[in-house]
């Protein structure tokens, strides 16, 4: 299973998701947001090295699996029938010395580590786990060395439904550490320094739905740089999600990747992404690209972008990207899930470069030559050929052949900058609403100022009861066009009423 790029241009970036009820997290009006000198409601999951270990004999019924016999754990696997548990007694254990040995799981099988046991491929094996049965589970392991090619995954390679990985560390393999089916659980583990994901949720036909992850540590991934060995694939950082369908992110710490640390990208819906911690990563914190219904409430977001950050203005480029990146998506009511809106509320930022953006592409849309989704269309209008002229020009295709930054509501946050602490200047101090200048393909209908318009004033993008704390100005309707805090709550903006602001920088 090859998990296809969607090639990502700057101005197709988008930021990462969340989806909870519409009671989400809010704070009274005259409390406009949390302190940022207390951490985050729930646990952040400070896991990796501090995992417990499993059990030290085989439980009852339990195949034991010896590391002294190479492929001991496929052979025994092959072997037995689905629902058997396998104990990994301590130690390292390999698999055979072929690229594609591999373990191949039958339904409902359960895999626990032993203290301190590791699966390793040893750089030879490319998957540790793969195959399409369904509610496997593994637990305390270790699983490192696996060399998966590029936009594939160590474990679950095949994005099987229903599996359970828990209380494991899955570090130091090339490609994915975890790929995704429907209903699966990544709780509690330590998913560190894999080459291009923490885990690439992806699966054929686009079948996730029900996806769960849960107080792990997702740390130091895309070691292969991905972005700088294909120019602007978008293929890379701590988590990718793609087309999924209901997902609660919560409790995580998510830290030190390079890239973006969460980015849901094409046709995702229905996301909660609550009480993650997500700090230190190379480029945005979170990105949430043509997609649709999200909450993202009570995190914590701190010294994020800085490396991409002053990418962009070393190259005179003044676009503003942002710690949370919000680009062609939004609430639509028409598409099923906990809420109609994208909501932004109760959340900490601290010393990011820059705040929230909210981005659309005049130019980008389904059946466009400059859609970078690599084909796909809305979930509106799900035939690519349907968005064509004439139908396109006017009526419900031309509404639903686009994605749209709309019901983007952002309050209740608090916003610290200060940049001495970001080594920055006010360049780094920014929330924007914007748009392009429409001018591609010749026949599109979104032509000129029509975006813009659009995503200023009429799709309902809300910011209000914010705080901010620093140098911060405010872009409107088109990147050359920076406000300060009263012209962007005056007319004919009318943003951030409630909100106040504070000059003074500090952390």
């Amino acid at each position: 299973m090859i998990a296809r790029p969607h090639r990502l241009r700057r101005a197709a970036l988008l930021v990462l998701l969340g989806s909870l009820t519409l009671t989400a997290c809010t704070t009274p009006a005259d409390e406009p947001g949390p302190d940022p000198a207390k951490p985050p409601s729930g646990s952040v999951a400070q896991v990796c090295d501090k995992l417990p270990e499993g059990p030290a004999e085989a439980p009852a019924g339990a195949v034991k699996i010896d590391p002294a016999v190479p492929g001991d754990l496929a052979t025994k696997t092959r072997s037995n029938p689905a629902g058997t548990t396998f104990w990994l007694a301590p130690g390292t254990h390999r698999l055979g010395d072929d690229r594609y040995d591999q373990v191949n799981p039958k339904p409902g099988n359960v895999y626990i580590g032993g203290p301190k046991a590791v699966l390793d491929g040893r750089k030879i094996n490319q998957y540790a786990f793969s195959g399409n049965a369904a509610d496997v589970k593994i637990r305390t392991l270790t699983v490192q060395g696996f060399a998966a090619p590029h936009d594939e995954g160590v474990v679950n390679h095949d994005s099987a439904d229903g599996w359970v990985i828990e209380q494991s560390t899955v570090q130091d393999n090339d490609g994915a550490a975890l790929m995704a089916g429907a209903r699966q659980q990544v709780r509690g583990n330590c998913l560190r320094r894999n080459g291009q994901y923490g885990m690439n949720a992806y699966a054929q036909n686009n079948k996730i739905t029900g996806l769960v992850v849960e107080g792990n540590e997702i740390t130091g991934n895309n070691t292969g740089d991905w972005e700088a060995k294909i120019d602007g694939c978008g293929c890379s950082g701590g988590i990718k999600f793609w087309s999924v369908d209901g997902a609660d992110v919560t409790g995580n710490w998510v830290h030190d990747n390079r890239g973006v640390g969460l980015w849901a990208d094409t046709n995702n819906n229905d996301f909660r992404i609550e009480a993650n911690v997500i700090e230190n990563n190379d480029g945005s914190a979170l990105m949430y690209e043509t997609s649709y219904n999200a909450v993202i409430a009570g995190n914590t977001i701190r010294r994020n972008n800085w490396v991409d950050g002053k990418r962009y203005i070393d190259r005179g480029d003044s676009f503003p990207v942002a710690s949370i990146y919000v680009s062609e998506s939004g609430g639509e009511p028409r598409v099923k899930a906990r809420t109609d809106k994208l909501e932004i509320s109760g959340n900490t930022f601290e010393n990011n470069w820059n705040g929230v953006t909210l981005w659309e592409n005049s130019d980008r849309f389904c059946n466009s030559p400059a859609n970078t989704s690599s084909g796909s269309c809305t979930r509106l209008v799900p035939e690519q050929a349907k968005c064509a002229q004439p139908a396109i020009a006017s009526g419900g295709l031309n509404a639903d052949c686009r994605w749209k930054t709309q019901r983007v509501e952002i309050h209740h946050n608090r916003f610290v900058l200060d940049p001495a602490v970001a080594g920055c200047e006010e360049s780094c101090a920014r929330m924007a609403m914007l748009a392009n200048f429409g001018t591609f393909p010749e026949w599109s209908p979104y032509k000129g100022e029509v975006v813009q318009q659009a995503i200023t004033f009429h799709q309902g993008n809300r910011l209000y009861d914010n705080v901010y704390s620093g140098p911060w100005n405010f872009v409107a309707f088109e990147p050359s066009r920076v406000l300060g805090f009263g012209e962007w709550q005056g007319a004919p903006y009318k943003q951030d009423q409630g909100s106040k602001l504070t000059r003074a920088g500090g952390g």
